[in-house]
């Protein structure tokens, strides 16, 4: 088996371009123009995005059909939102009806693909109950392509979208076979949801946000859950307005715990692309166990 690439086998400055690319701000064509001066050795702009690009089953730590998870997929009621939103439900296969903790998970903005998924076996097989809601339902759903993800996230009506992320936070947390208590943790623009329910659900046991967007300073009064921040050490996007914010935060009296990890690139968690840093995934997911179970219980 070929050894995986990291983001050591890149130049910094492909790695910003495909930030950009990833997060809208440049076009494939933008991209592939503008990577062809990184391209060497015979391998094309074409080849080196494709490189970058995700491979869901390197990532895969949880097979689908894993008989230690019970899985269904459901449809919640949004009528402030979509009408309604679909999403990925998860449980240990042993828990049977007892009541858990549950786990809101938040995807990046290529909506509900297979990484996300199983992130959230992986959190059922940890003990929790794990949802994560495919913001993409009102245009049709998860493609099964990330750039029609990513085009499609564009057409999305933001607003509703974070209705139908409120709705799914209530659905979770009401639920019989939950003990009432409800973390969050997501990554990219999921991080940035994440911060954004903070605002919103004065209920929300623990939150833990993956190098994502901070709303306006002025919304940080509003925060009453405790927040485990994860950011990578190069990732200048994200990282600007961060002390601002979490300056704010804890004038406000919320409790927060930052930690950067040095020389990682934005996405340093996802397994499925160059861009994962192991020592950091495992250093940043083994915090964020600790801190659902010593807040959820």
């Amino acid at each position: 088996m070929p050894q995986r690439l990291t983001a050591q086998d890149f130049d910094q400055e492909l790695l910003v371009l495909f930030d950009a690319y990833v997060h809208g701000t440049l076009s494939r064509r933008g991209f592939l123009d503008q990577a062809q001066r990184y391209a060497k050795a015979g391998v094309t702009a074409a080849g080196l995005l494709a490189a970058l690009s995700p491979n869901f089953a390197a990532g895969q730590q949880i097979k689908p059909d894993d008989a230690r998870v019970k899985t269904e997929t459901v449809s919640v009621p949004s009528p402030q939102g979509s009408g309604s939103i679909k999403g990925y439900l998860a449980r240990p296969a042993s828990a049977g009806t007892a009541k858990l903790p549950a786990i809101l998970v938040i995807h990046e903005n290529r909506g509900l693909n297979p990484h996300i998924e199983d992130i959230t076996r992986r959190l059922a097989l940890d003990g929790f109950m794990a949802f994560a809601p495919d913001a993409l339902t009102p245009l049709g759903g998860y493609p099964g392509d990330e750039d029609k993800a990513r085009e499609a996230f564009g057409r999305l009506e933001q607003p509703k979208t974070l209705q139908d992320f409120v709705a799914s936070a209530a659905w979770l947390k009401a639920r019989a076979d939950g003990t009432g208590k409800m973390g969050a943790v997501g990554f990219c623009w999921g991080g940035g949801m994440v911060h954004n329910l903070a605002t919103r659900l004065p209920d929300l046991t623990a939150g833990v946000p993956f190098y994502g967007n901070v709303p306006a300073v002025s919304e940080a009064a509003k925060v009453k859950t405790p927040l485990l921040v994860h950011l990578a050490g190069i990732d200048d996007r994200i990282n600007a307005p961060w002390p601002a914010y979490e300056a704010a935060l804890k004038a406000a009296g919320v409790r927060v715990t930052t930690h950067q990890y040095a020389n990682t690139q934005h996405g340093f968690n996802n397994d499925t692309t160059p861009r994962f840093d192991a020592p950091a995934a495992k250093l940043s997911w083994d915090r964020t166990l600790a801190f659902f179970k010593a807040n959820l219980g």
